[in-house]
């Protein structure tokens, strides 16, 4: 992984909201970004969500109910974050939860948009 870019804001807090399911996150140039737990894991960094070739990005879904289960820091430059259904395997950096904090809402609706046009559902399979 690329460093850290020495011109991206740094977080100064992280607080995960366990009944809300949202992780608030406080940068060190005043913005804050409030990020649901699902909106994290269908844009989890890691290859088993964005393939490992631009295209293979894989469309996650029944993930409306899922929820951080741990905060790891991993060295000064990213955290790893432990789902409820187990994935666990994305380094999210401080650039890329920048980056999401600015686009969150476009990210969403994209997210959205490709749901259902797959048919599929943000709710757990029955």
């Amino acid at each position: 992984m690329a460093g850290l870019n020495p011109q991206t804001p740094i977080p100064v807090e992280l607080k995960l909201h366990r009944k809300s399911g949202v992780l608030n996150v406080t940068f060190n140039d005043g913005k804050s970004f409030s990020f649901s737990c699902e909106f994290l894991r269908v844009y989890s960094p890691s290859a088993e969500v964005r393939g490992h070739e631009p295209g293979q990005a894989v469309l996650q879904t029944g993930k409306k109910n899922v929820v951080i289960t741990h905060i790891e820091p991993v060295g000064r430059y990213a955290v790893r974050l432990d789902f409820s259904d187990g994935h666990n395997t994305g380094l999210y950096s401080w650039d890329l939860l920048y980056e999401y904090g600015l686009n969150q809402e476009a990210m969403w609706q994209d997210y959205l948009q490709r749901l259902d046009a797959s048919g599929k559902s943000r709710d757990k399979a029955t």
